[in-house]
C-alpha cells in the first residue's frame, strides 16, 4: 500500500527508517499521546526492533508516515481475532514539528479508506486519551463517530485518565 496525499505520503517501513524513526518517536510530548509499548525515551535500538518485526510480517498493517521525504508519524490497524475479526483499532501518531499541519487530517480518511476497501472489515475503532482533543477533531473530521466516554480506563505517566471510543463502521 502506497498513498501520495497532498502534504505527504503513507507507504509501508523500512529497514532504513531506523534512524529517522528513532529521531520522530523520541519524544515526551508524543508519548504522552501513546500507549506504554511505544517507549520513552526511543533508541535506534527500540526503532531497529519495531522496523525488524513489521517489515518481517508480510500481514503487517503498519506503515509510515513521511513528510517532506522523512519520516514523521505512523498509522496501522490491529486486526481483532475470533469472534472480532470483522473489527481492527486504528492507532497514529506524528511527530511533534508537524501537529497542528492538517497531516493527520489528511492521513486517517484516506489511510481507513483503503484499508476498508482492501480488508474484509466492518468495524474500525480508536480510543483516544480524553485529554488529546486534537486526535478527536482528526476522528470526528474523518467521520468517526463518537461511541461512549471509558472512565477511569487507563493509566499514562501515573495519571487515571477516560478514553473516549470513536468508531467508523463499513
Amino acid at each position: 500500500m502506497r498513498l501520495d496525499l497532498g502534504g505527504c505520503v503513507v507507504r509501508p517501513w523500512k529497514k532504513d527508517d531506523s534512524s529517522a524513526l528513532a529521531f520522530a518517536a523520541n519524544n515526551r510530548n508524543v508519548w504522552l499521546k501513546l500507549r506504554d509499548s511505544m517507549p520513552h525515551p526511543y533508541t535506534l535500538a527500540d526503532a531497529e526492533a519495531y522496523l525488524n518485526r513489521v517489515t518481517a510480517d508480510a500481514s503487517s498493517q503498519s506503515f509510515c508516515i513521511e513528510v517532506n521525504g522523512t519520516v514523521a508519524g505512523g498509522i496501522g490497524l490491529r486486526i481483532k481475532e475470533g469472534v472480532h475479526r470483522h473489527r481492527a483499532e486504528l492507532g497514529y501518531w506524528i511527530a511533534e514539528p508537524c501537529w497542528g499541519r492538517g497531516f493527520m487530517t489528511e492521513v486517517v480518511p484516506a489511510f481507513v479508506a483503503n484499508r476498508f476497501a482492501a480488508l474484509p472489515l466492518g468495524r474500525i475503532f480508536a480510543e483516544v486519551y480524553a485529554n488529546n482533543p486534537a486526535s478527536v477533531r482528526v476522528l470526528e473530521k474523518a467521520g468517526f463517530a463518537f461511541e461512549g466516554r471509558l472512565r477511569k480506563n487507563v493509566i499514562k505517566e501515573g495519571e487515571i485518565l477516560d478514553t473516549l471510543l470513536y468508531a467508523l463502521v463499513r
